[in-house]
């Protein structure tokens, strides 16, 4: 087993009752699995859109786990039960806004109402918490808008080196002197 692990949250009433499948959070992982050469595990889990189970899944997962990178999906729209964004702005001790306005720069590419998405990132620890919207379509568009800053990122936070096949994701980290 390698000592990378990424944690894969899905937000979802429906999909935490077992009502549907999740897909979003399965998405994530295809993404990750065509991006990254590192050995890694994902630390998978479905909950629903409860602010405070939402807060100890990414305390849980960070601190308990070391996950060096997380990714939630769903609960970033203006509905009264989105509060992916404020758990992460919660638990996080700085917050990366740059990723969220990317991400809907890229979706606004595609849809109009990319503008009610409240995506964000934020760092706690040394895990970088990132929130992507729900939908398949739209997670692998924002991944690829965002993940080329992610290694160099996490390698910032103190986290491990994450190597990429270069054929599938071009990725910035700084030349060496």
């Amino acid at each position: 087993m390698s000592n990378i692990k990424i944690g894969v949250v899905t937000v979802s009433d429906r999909a935490s009752k077992g009502i549907y499948e999740d897909i979003s959070g399965k998405e994530i992982i295809k993404v990750m699995e065509e991006y990254l050469i590192s050995e890694w595990e994902p630390v998978y889990e479905v909950i629903p859109d409860e602010q405070y189970i939402i807060e100890e899944t990414l305390i849980k997962m960070s601190d308990e786990e070391g996950c060096c990178l997380i990714f939630t999906t769903g609960g970033t729209g203006p509905a009264p039960r989105d509060v992916t964004p404020e758990a992460t702005e919660n638990v996080c001790h700085k917050m990366m806004p740059g990723f969220g306005e990317l991400m809907r720069q890229e979706s606004l590419k595609y849809v109009p109402t990319a503008i009610l998405s409240r995506q964000t990132a934020g760092i706690r620890n040394k895990a970088l918490i990132v929130n992507l919207p729900g939908k398949p379509k739209s997670i692998r568009e924002c991944i690829q808008a965002v993940f080329p800053a992610i290694p160099y990122c996490v390698e910032l936070a103190e986290g491990p080196i994450l190597d990429t096949n270069d054929k599938n994701i071009k990725v910035f980290r700084p030349k060496k002197k």
